[in-house]
């Protein structure tokens, strides 16, 4: 009989690596076994219980019997309601019937989406640094991820048109975007958009764009997409979103995806053979959170604007996010990596961050520390991160 050991695992897996957050759980564990407190301004999971008239929403579904299997496309009263709140929000029209595909959150929509769109061996350019996880469906579909190097102008990240255009091979297909941008906090204005929608048409380029974090932007900075800020990418972008951070839903895994019907087809055939989409009775409860009162978002949002506030008065080093909710701390002129800073500041002084590097090497001489949960968490960890960058700065 054949051991585990013996197995013979496709060459595929062999690229995949956890992300950076499970790296850093893993650590935590250990740490913690060994009796040893931690603080953690890691994830970003809102720390916010689901609005009430969302769970109501779920139990009067669920005992009206919505338990049986889905409809693999998305329950219709949940694509009907995401194209109501496409419209209202973000200016886009996208047919229900063909155009939108409800998802196992925004995970699953950018996986079934690269799947559906690279061929081995194409290029997909990935912002650096830009959320890690993006990096193993790239690999899984065969592609190769290319990064786009950053610039920090006025404090904060951004792609230049130099950039974009240095990144570019004929091997090229996608490129992803993600505004509010993880980690870094900025939100991409009208003309950054603009730069960005010309290089896709102009180099013939597909665009996933991962919008998120939306909802949670901070003065005066508003999302917007690039579909409406040029309609002319509508045909050859795919929008992926998920009512996890904007209804404090991260556990319930629902999200969506907007794209041309021939697109939207493939991806419900992938869907169709893995996750078959979320249970019936949370897709209802889904559409009555976008069809339902926004004001549970806006009462979110003002803490998240509490919480960056106060981050941004006790840390000299912080650069001020304009959107979700995460800061990174500009250690760039410490002479130590910010991996070896992100150890000393968990083994030392009890402080659980990310170090930059871990979203590419853009982020190197950065820490991101999440402000998703509040209160006493985020008062601990604050003490305890300002103590050990006193202690530790050069």
């Amino acid at each position: 009989m054949s051991t585990s050991s013996s197995v013979n695992l496709a060459p595929r897996v062999a690229d995949l690596r956890p992300t950076a957050v499970n790296a850093i759980l893993a650590e935590v564990r250990a740490l913690q076994s060994a009796g040893q407190p931690l603080v953690s301004l890691m994830r970003g999971e809102p720390d916010f219980p689901t609005p009430p008239h969302i769970v109501a929403a779920a139990t009067r579904a669920a005992e009206a019997g919505r338990t049986g299997y889905p409809d693999n496309r998305g329950e219709l009263v949940l694509r009907e309601a995401v194209a109501e709140k496409l419209q209202r929000d973000n200016a886009l029209i996208y047919r229900p019937d063909t155009e939108i595909l409800v998802t196992t959150g925004a995970t699953f929509g950018i996986y079934a989406a690269l799947m559906a769109l690279v061929h081995p061996g194409d290029e997909v350019l990935l912002p650096d640094p830009v959320y890690d996880a993006y990096q193993s469906p790239v690999r899984l579909a065969g592609g190769v991820c290319r990064p786009v190097a950053s610039s920090i102008i006025d404090g904060r990240f951004t792609l230049t048109p130099e950039a974009l255009e240095a990144a570019w091979s004929p091997r090229a297909k996608l490129l992803v975007l993600n505004t509010p941008w993880n980690p870094v906090g900025s939100v991409a204005s009208t003309a950054e958009l603009q730069v960005i929608a010309d290089f896709c048409q102009r180099r013939d380029l597909l665009l996933l764009t991962d919008e998120i974090y939306e909802a949670i932007t901070y003065d005066g900075h508003r999302h917007l997409s690039p579909l409406a800020v040029s309609p002319a990418l509508r045909e050859r972008a795919v929008l992926v979103n998920s009512l996890s951070k904007t209804y404090s839903m991260t556990g319930w895994r629902v999200g969506y995806c907007a794209g041309p019907a021939t697109v939207i087809q493939a991806m419900y055939l992938i869907l169709a053979q893995s996750s078959r989409g979320p249970a019936t009775f949370l897709q209802h409860a889904a559409a009555a959170a976008l069809t339902g009162s926004q004001e549970c978002v806006g009462e979110m949002v003002s803490e998240y604007a509490r919480r960056r506030q106060q981050l941004l008065a006790a840390l000299p080093e912080v650069m001020a996010p304009e959107g979700g909710f995460f800061v990174m701390l500009d250690l760039r002129k410490w002479a130590m990596p910010s991996h070896e800073i992100q150890r000393r500041l968990m083994q030392d002084y009890g402080v659980v961050t990310v170090h930059g590097s871990a979203y590419g090497p853009g982020g190197e001489g950065t820490l991101r520390v999440s402000f998703a949960s509040g209160g006493e968490t985020l008062e601990r960890g604050v003490e305890r991160l300002s103590l050990g960058l006193r202690e530790l700065r050069p």
